[in-house]
């Protein structure tokens, strides 16, 4: 385990207990690390780290963007996935992605049972699937997280699941 590893898994953490307790991730923390990782990785691999850490943010955020932008997921998930991008570069930033999409999904699905809600969830995804078929990919505004009576997930906590299933399997 490297200091890149050391500090993402502790930037995740303190976003994780954040977020549990608060249901947001500080633009401090975000933006900090995001600028704390390019700044690290220029000092240490000069302008190609830079580039490096640049694209790893990049991909973080591309990743998220679009559940972003039709109300799946808020701000700060992406910022942190940015962030972490910054620090792992763009390579594992993919797989810090999907891994963490696996952990959402499971939690998802956990929190819905849990909750009674899951049929509900079933049904919203049907509908979202059908708005999608007839309106083109375009945010649902019945069931985005402002508006809908789902269980609200505390993402930072898949995002930790999938920096470490990155981490460890890499």
């Amino acid at each position: 385990m490297n200091a890149t590893h050391i500090v993402s898994l502790t930037i995740a953490s303190i976003a994780c207990v954040t977020d549990l307790r608060t249901r947001r991730i500080p633009n401090v923390l975000t933006f900090g690390a995001a600028l704390a990782g390019l700044l690290y990785q220029l000092a240490t691999g000069g302008i190609d780290g830079l580039g490096h850490a640049a694209l790893g943010w990049l991909v973080g955020v591309v990743f998220f963007i679009l559940p972003f932008a039709l109300g799946g997921l808020g701000g700060g998930d992406v910022k942190l996935l940015g962030a972490l991008g910054a620090w792992l570069g763009p390579g594992d930033a993919v797989w810090l992605a999907l891994y963490t999409g696996a952990a959402g999904g499971a939690l998802a699905i956990v929190v819905s049972l849990a909750n009674g809600y899951l049929r509900t969830a079933i049904q919203n995804i049907r509908l979202l699937l059908n708005h999608w078929q007839v309106a083109g990919i375009a945010a649902l505004p019945e069931i985005t997280l402002e508006r809908s009576e789902a269980p609200k997930l505390a993402y930072a906590f898949p995002i930790l699941t999938g920096l470490v299933a990155t981490l460890w399997l890499r």
